[in-house]
């Protein structure tokens, strides 16, 4: 165990965890929410420093990121654990974990960030991805190899719920270079049943991530019947906009797993109807997900049209930005690396 970052001391031992959204009172001999922080005699550790569950080179566009040096590999790893309880989580073996075996040893391989950052730099990625889980709830762990990693040149990536207490998001930004936010819902009722946790955490941290110079695209899983209404859809593309016309939406497809098996994959004319919606409200990117081969994919010139990034998939056909602008009519298409 290590002592955790970012809590207040109590009377009795007991403490305040500042890390997320949720502000945990948690007693002495308990864990809070996420099931990776332990309070012991007035002190709060982390119980996950460390132990990686999960590690891969992956294509930068699988996070989603779309206007982040597209055609790059990131190192991908991952802890237990996860501070929100979203009933239809792609991951719920790892996220999950602490919460439905409590009094089982926190698994993972033991790492350091030295490793990881030596593992990123031999295997020629370009940056280190903290995803798979939420990576707020192993933030010690992060904030130690991003740090050691923006020493070495190699960029950083969060792939989050965007549950992060402002604290924390204030910490961690100058050592981010991007961050793909889900945004779940634009209803709070939803996040409070379907997720475990509350909407406006997670709106104050697009905008201040995006404040704080990190390069922010947005991700929404259209569940149907849940959050596929054409006004939540309007809602969230017009919240985007308020922060920046120039971030990236990814509407994906939602298929049955873990707990939300009472409704089909989202059908194809919703994504698109969503991603008209976007383009609508203004936003100059819009991309269906989890859809490969449905042309909802590609970069296009919000201004003229031209297709700047022809992707398939994760992978990339074409990319005919120059300098960061489209090569037709010369407008300045927004990201990082393009």
């Amino acid at each position: 165990m290590k002592e955790a970052m970012l809590y207040e001391r109590l009377e009795k031992g007991d403490v305040r965890c500042i890390l997320c959204g949720h502000r945990c009172l948690i007693k002495d001999g308990k864990r809070g929410i996420c099931g990776v922080r332990e309070s012991k005699g007035g002190t709060l550790y982390t119980l996950v420093y460390g132990k990686v569950i999960a590690r891969h080179i992956d294509p930068i566009e699988k996070k989603p990121l779309f206007h982040f040096h597209p055609g790059s590999t990131s190192y991908s790893i991952a802890t237990v654990g996860c501070n929100l309880r979203c009933t239809h989580c792609q991951n719920y073996e790892i996220s999950q974990y602490p919460k439905e075996r409590y009094d089982i040893v926190i698994p993972g391989e033991d790492t350091t960030p030295e490793e990881m950052v030596g593992l990123a730099k031999s295997t020629g990625c370009l940056s280190i991805s903290y995803t798979y889980t939420e990576p707020t709830i192993f933030f010690e762990f992060a904030y130690d190899t991003a740090r050691l990693a923006k020493e070495k040149g190699i960029k950083n990536v969060f792939v989050s719920n965007g549950y992060t207490s402002p604290d924390a998001t204030k910490m961690i930004a100058p050592y981010l270079d991007a961050n793909n936010i889900d945004l779940k819902s634009f209803r709070d009722e939803h996040y409070r049943k379907v997720c475990g946790g509350k909407l406006q955490p997670v709106l104050d941290t697009i905008r201040l991530m995006k404040e704080s110079g990190v390069w922010v695209e947005v991700t929404t899983l259209i569940i149907p019947t849940y959050n596929d209404s054409e006004e939540e859809l309007r809602n969230i593309a017009e919240f985007i906009k308020s922060v920046s016309i120039d971030i990236p939406w990814h509407v994906t497809q939602f298929y049955p797993t873990y707990k939300l098996l009472d409704q089909p994959r989202t059908p194809i004319g919703t994504l698109r109807r969503a991603r008209e919606i976007g383009l609508e409200a203004g936003l100059r990117y819009v991309y269906e997900g989890n859809v490969p081969g449905e042309g909802g994919e590609s970069t296009y010139c919000y201004n003229c049209g031209k297709i700047l990034i022809d992707r398939y998939d994760y992978i990339i056909k074409g990319n005919y930005i120059k300098d960061s602008k489209c090569p037709d009519c010369g407008s300045v298409i927004g990201g990082v690396g393009l």
